[in-house]
């Protein structure tokens, strides 16, 4: 811990601020129906008839997970590889779940094989200390970026829903459609057909199968890896990069452009995502490239076609019989689509990308916030921000 302390702060153990109770077991209690929340190491196990302890407080492990402490209000029980919080007379209860959650627990693990946190060590471990209504303060400016981080999560999950919704909805029945018929995918609109992926595409490439040597330092060239295809995405996070002669031998089968869907034959099957910028960009090992004829294929509806359900099973099918499933490059040209005029593709892929984007752009923002969030407790809970305790917090919008 930092030696200088903050003028009115004071350094002070856990044990001097709140009593460590242990959980109990909740055997006796657990039941289907039951309407408390039993908190493990990791959070909420299961529910159950009776309760604890009631109040604000920080459920922290004993046995396992040490270093996941989990913040509670109101009725609960806490299991026997826990502990929980008692006596907030000198720590505002959601001050001190913030603080112990701005350190790694598990440094103080005791044991050689399941961690294991001693109440004594934990009891002696320091914390600095404002006073009271600075804590409170603290706590509240930092739950009002919670709350942002939470009602973004609860939009994202809507969203997620409403875009797999979208996509069984129109990459089955269409738009508009009153007459269907038979096909090897099942029902589809009269005017739909159903065609093989490689009569789609004007180029099915796989990668040069052999690692890229790569360099330390950053250049324009970059080699996508599997980790880098993502839920529709290219995710330029992470990326390896190598020289000018590496990016054009190893894009010598076929430069990439924009449009283009990158898909990953292993580790793991079936991942895709578009190119949106090209720029020395190429494949790595386990991966390879479609690229939709335009006069057949909208590359945007070959992206959703791939990434749903009735595309993932096929993939799924043709990759399995191995312990590490894997696609193999002649399989890759056997993915079946169902194929509307071009005209409703570009109209399906329009609406799915709308939600798409704006999920994406609610993902960002969790990420923007949750960037905020700890910066904020790096500044507020070690008093190099100090707060005014007599304004009111502002939430982050």
């Amino acid at each position: 811990m930092n030696s200088a302390v903050p003028e009115g702060w004071k350094v002070r153990p856990i044990g001097d601020l709140v009593t460590l109770q242990y959980g109990k077991s909740p055997k006796e209690v657990m039941a289907e129906d039951g309407q408390y929340p039993v908190i493990g190491t990791g959070g909420v196990t299961g529910y159950a008839s009776s309760y604890l302890y009631d109040g604000c407080t920080t459920v922290i492990g004993r046995k396992g997970t040490i270093n996941k402490p989990s913040y509670v209000e109101g009725k609960f029980w806490a299991i026997d590889t826990t502990y929980f919080g008692t006596g907030y007379e000198a720590a505002e209860p959601k001050w001190f779940y913030y603080s112990l959650n701005s350190f790694d627990l598990s440094k103080y693990n005791e044991a050689s094989g399941v961690p294991s946190l001693g109440r004594d060590t934990l009891n002696a471990i320091p914390l600095l200390t404002p006073p009271l209504p600075e804590q409170q303060k603290i706590a509240a400016i930092l739950s009002s970026v919670d709350d942002v981080i939470e009602k973004t999560r609860a939009q994202i999950d809507k969203l997620k829903d409403l875009k797999t919704g979208m996509m069984q909805e129109l990459l089955t029945k269409g738009i508009g459609h009153t007459e269907f018929k038979d096909s090897a995918l099942g029902q589809i609109p009269a005017s739909w057909d159903v065609r093989y992926i490689s009569d789609l595409c004007s180029h099915i490439v796989d990668c040069v199968n052999k690692t890229a040597p790569v360099v330390d330092h950053v250049t324009p060239y970059k080699m996508i890896r599997t980790t880098n295809v993502r839920n529709g995405r290219i995710v330029m996070d992470g990326m390896r990069y190598v020289s000018q002669e590496t990016f054009q031998a190893w894009s010598r089968r076929l430069a990439l452009r924009a449009g283009d869907l990158i898909f990953t034959r292993e580790a793991p099957v079936g991942e895709c995502g578009l190119v949106r910028n090209a720029n020395g960009l190429f494949l790595g090992q386990r991966t390879m490239v479609y690229r939709a004829a335009p006069e057949k294929l909208d590359s945007s509806f070959l992206l959703w076609s791939m990434l749903s359900e009735y595309c993932q099973n096929q993939i799924q099918d043709l990759s399995g019989g191995s312990t590490t499933p894997h696609l193999r490059v002649p399989d890759c040209g056997k993915i079946l689509l169902k194929v509307p005029p071009l005209a409703e593709q570009r109209e399906i892929s329009s609406a799915i990308q709308s939600v798409a984007t704006l999920l994406e752009q609610k993902e960002i923002k969790v990420a923007h916030v949750t960037g905020l969030k700890k910066a904020l407790m790096q500044d507020l809970l070690t008093g190099k921000v100090r707060v005014n305790v007599r304004e009111n917090e502002t939430a982050v919008a």
